[in-house]
C-alpha cells in the first residue's frame, strides 16, 4: 500500500507543471538599470536614466515562453547629469510629470531565440500613452548569491519615437529617436 501511494506521489509530481518563480527586481541595492541616449541635434549623444523604479517578474528557465515582466517607472526622477535640462524634461514640452507621474512597461508575450535571446512583446505607456514595443533582450544568467538567496539577470534594448507618445518638443529629425536600455536583477521570492 505504501508503495503504490509513493508511486501515486511520485507520479503526479512528475505531470504536475512546474511552476515559474516570482522575483522582484533589485533595485534596493542598485542591480537594476534604465538608461537611454538620444541625438541632441544630430551632433552628439545625450544619456540619461530614471534613478527610481520598481517591477517584479516571474520566470521558469523550463519554459521562458511563460515569463512575465511588469515595469514602474517615476518620470520625475529622470537623471540627464544636468539640472534645467532635467526639469526642461520633466515640463509638459516631454515627459509631463506633473500629469503622469509614471510610466510603465507589462510584457504581453515572449518569443524565445537562439543563445539565451528573446523578443519581449508588451505594452509601454509613457506620458499618458500606451503603445506596443518590443524590447530584444538575452538571459545573462542565474543562480544563488552569496548570502542564499537565488538571482536571475537579463539585459534589453528598445527604440521609440518621441511623436509616439505626443512628445512634440522639435529638436530635429536626428532626435525623434530614444533608445531604452534596461538591465534587471531580480531576487526570487
Amino acid at each position: 500500500m505504501k508503495k503504490c501511494l509513493l508511486a501515486s506521489a511520485f507520479a503526479a509530481a512528475m505531470i504536475m507543471p512546474v511552476q515559474a518563480a516570482d522575483y522582484v527586481i533589485d533595485t534596493e541595492d542598485a542591480h537594476a538599470f534604465i538608461q537611454f541616449k538620444i541625438s541632441h541635434l544630430g551632433y552628439s549623444w545625450l544619456y540619461g536614466r530614471f534613478n527610481t523604479f520598481t517591477g517584479e517578474f516571474s520566470y521558469d528557465a523550463n519554459k521562458l515562453s511563460d515569463a512575465s515582466i511588469h515595469l514602474v517607472i517615476d518620470t520625475a526622477s529622470i537623471d540627464s547629469n544636468h539640472t534645467d535640462r532635467d526639469n526642461h524634461l520633466r515640463s509638459a514640452d516631454f515627459l509631463n510629470t506633473e500629469a503622469h507621474p509614471q510610466a510603465t512597461f507589462s510584457s504581453t508575450k515572449l518569443v524565445a531565440k537562439a543563445d539565451n535571446k528573446f523578443d519581449l512583446h508588451g505594452k509601454f505607456t509613457l506620458n499618458g500613452i500606451s503603445r506596443d514595443i518590443v524590447i530584444a533582450a538575452e538571459k545573462l544568467g542565474e543562480g544563488t548569491d552569496p548570502w542564499g538567496g537565488y538571482r536571475a539577470g537579463f539585459a534589453g534594448t528598445t527604440q521609440f519615437e518621441l511623436k509616439d507618445f505626443g512628445i512634440n518638443y522639435d529638436l530635429g529629425p536626428a532626435a525623434s529617436t530614444v533608445y531604452l536600455d534596461l538591465t534587471v536583477e531580480g531576487i526570487r521570492k
